[in-house]
Parts: C-alpha cells; structure tokens; sequence
C-alpha cells in the first residue's frame, strides 16, 4: 500500500553544511495493519512521519502509495489521496470550532455522528462541540480532538505522532481499541503510530525502530521487545519524574 524506497532527508545548518535527518529508507506498509515506529529522541520518526505526509521534502528516494508515485506531490494532494497526520504538537484554529474541524474532516457528519467522534475520544460533546480550537483548550485536549478528527477522515493511512502524549492512561487504553477495530486486518486501511508507550507495541503487528535516522532493527513485537525494553521503560521513570519536560497528567 505505502512504499518508500531510498528516502533520504536533510536540513540545512546555520553554518550553511547540510545535516542528514533521515538515511536511504526502505519501508512497506501493508493493508489491514498496524505498524509501530519507536526509538531513540531525536532519531527521525516524526521526520519520517512529516515526509510522508508531504510536509518535509526528500533529498532522494520516492514515495509511492497503491503504486503510484506521490513523491512530488503537496500535502493537501496526499490529503485527497487518503493519508492522514495527527501532529505530535496539535495546530490550533482560533475562530474554528470544534464541531467545523470534524466537519472538515467529514462533511457529512451528523450531530450524532459529531458527539460519537467525541466520545470514542474521552471528551464529553456537550463541553466541546462549541468550542474554539484555540489557546483555550490544553495540550491534551487538541491531541484528543485531532485524533477524533483524523479517525472521521477515514483516510486509507493515518499517522498518530505520540497519541498518548499528554493523555491520560484511561483513554489512551480506550483510543488503543478504537485504532484496532478501525484498522487492524482491514483490507483497506493501514494506521502507522509513532510510540514510545509499552501498552501500545504489543497490538502493532511490526515494529520499526528507527536511531538517527536509520533503521535500527524491525519485526513483531516478541522479536523487538527484548531489545528496547529497557530503553523504554528507562525513558518511562525519566518521565515519571517530569525529567525529560513531557506534560505530565
């Protein structure tokens, strides 16, 4: 379904070198799965995230979905072509309720449909249907309303960059079951979460881990586990200690 075949990836320095963020990747998405992207801060997952949505551009290699290439092509064109991103750092819309950017998502969203997309979420309708996406609502609230928003768009493959950041354990367990149903052994959809959370990998159905900008190791979760466990569960006491400036809640 999602194919990258040598995608490479830089930026350029203040001293005018160009730094490499990503390095020749080869990557296959199928349908009907979910995959989990993990690894070191700073490793590239939200730069690979952000290149395939179309954000960021490639210094070489293509990009290909159902086999077409869409390497050239803008981020509202990989939007129409079915590939959603919900951003690690929601933007905010001031002006823009909550109610019109579900609609954005999917025109013909009843008010039934608007409270469910809410609900499956944590967040209670009556509280934010009316709402302006603006500096009002916190962290954790845009990451919930942007995940509701991407699981309305129906896109053939959705990005969740860190879904759990900045959301409480009982709804990040909640928004796990929702992902799979939606996606897991669909024919017709493919859902890539970027994740540091243990509760997440175990449902993925390939890991890939990906340090400084390349692929590390990839496989099922009983094959990658026993290499990143401590590093994961490391990174999980720095937070627990708000050592590492994660929002805690």
């Amino acid at each position: 379904m999602l194919r990258l075949e040598q995608v490479s990836m830089s930026v350029n320095q203040n001293n005018g070198d160009n730094k490499e963020i990503l390095h020749n990747i080869d990557l296959e998405f199928d349908a009907g799965k979910l995959y989990a992207i993990t690894g070191p801060n700073g490793g590239g997952k939200t730069s690979l995230a952000k290149v395939i949505m179309g954000i960021y551009g490639l210094s070489s290699g293509r990009i290909y979905l159902n086999d077409e290439d869409i390497t050239d092509l803008t981020v509202t064109e990989r939007a129409r072509k079915g590939i959603a991103y919900a951003f690690q750092q929601p933007p905010r819309f001031k002006g823009l309720t909550v109610s019109d950017l579900l609609k954005i998502a999917d025109s013909e969203l009843d008010i039934i449909g608007l409270r469910k997309s809410l609900r499956d979420v944590g967040l209670c309708p009556e509280d934010y249907l009316d709402r302006d996406v603006g500096p009002g609502l916190s962290g954790g609230e845009m990451k919930r309303i942007e995940i509701a928003q991407v699981l309305a768009r129906r896109a053939t493959v959705s990005i969740f960059d860190e879904p759990e950041a900045g959301v409480d354990l009982w709804t990040i367990q909640r928004l796990i079951g929702i992902i799979v149903n939606r996606y897991k052994d669909n024919p017709q959809n493919t859902a890539i979460i970027i994740t540091h959370n243990e509760n997440v990998l175990p449902i993925c159905d390939e890991i890939i881990v990906l340090e400084e900008g390349r692929i590390r190791s990839r496989g099922t979760y009983e094959e990658i586990w026993p290499l990143i466990r401590d590093e994961i569960e490391c990174k999980r006491r720095l937070e627990c200690r708000g050592e590492m400036g994660y929002e805690i809640q």
